[in-house]
């Protein structure tokens, strides 16, 4: 198993790194997004531990920029965040567990052993609309048996609707989804997104539900 560490403060990753060395498992340091980006794009990890408090682009930058690469490698949260909107902020924008400082090493171990074996043995089953499926584990979406390529704002708008079948689903809410608490969006977003799904996906795959939102398309007879 070999893991990821970004975490900014020296003496903690030295004592993390130690120890996790000791449980016979490799592990990589880097101390900022920058230099994690650049190890993530060049190797694959079983876990990355991650660091919210990191200089320059925190931690929920990072993770984003990891999900939006459709890159589905587990991510335990490491921080001294402990209010509960902190946490869900942080699961939110796509982690996977939540560890807040200080922590005994056994905890963590423990977290690890259990988010690679969810990882290694949890599949979700794939979510289907006509010819059109996603797999949310690989974050693949195909019609036709054929790959779509997707923005990551498409996907995550697609994804929504997948996920909410026969339910009208706002604006507001897709906004939510797709861009989280990120300050104000464009009142147009949703709908070029909408737009850009049917072109590639057909024009039934989502149904505007005037006044209220979208829905699933129902799939042809």
């Amino acid at each position: 198993m070999r893991l990821l560490l970004v975490e900014d403060d020296q003496p903690l990753a030295d004592a993390i790194c130690d120890g996790i060395r000791q449980q016979s498992w490799q592990i990589d340091h880097t101390g900022d997004a920058e230099a994690a980006k650049t190890a993530l794009a060049h190797h694959g990890y079983s876990a990355v531990l991650l660091d919210v408090g990191l200089p320059g682009a925190n931690g929920l930058s990072l993770l984003r920029w990891l999900r939006d690469r459709y890159d589905a490698t587990p991510v335990l949260i490491l921080t001294a965040r402990g209010q509960l909107t902190d946490r869900i902020r942080g699961l939110d924008q796509g982690g996977d567990d939540y560890l807040v400082k200080p922590f005994q090493l056994d905890e963590l171990f423990a977290r690890i052993r259990a988010l690679t074996r969810r990882s290694a043995g949890h599949v979700v089953p794939e979510l289907v609309c006509g010819d059109v499926r996603i797999d949310p584990d690989k974050r693949v979406v195909t019609r036709a048996g054929e790959r779509v390529a997707l923005s990551a704002h498409e996907y995550r708008t697609l994804l929504a609707l997948f996920e909410r079948p026969e339910r009208v689903v706002t604006r507001d809410f897709l906004q939510r989804a797709v861009y989280g608490d990120e300050g104000s969006v464009e009142s147009n977003t949703i709908a070029v997104f909408i737009h850009q799904l049917r072109r590639k996906l057909g024009e039934r795959i989502v149904e505007t539900v005037h006044g209220h939102g979208y829905t699933l398309g129902k799939p042809p007879q």
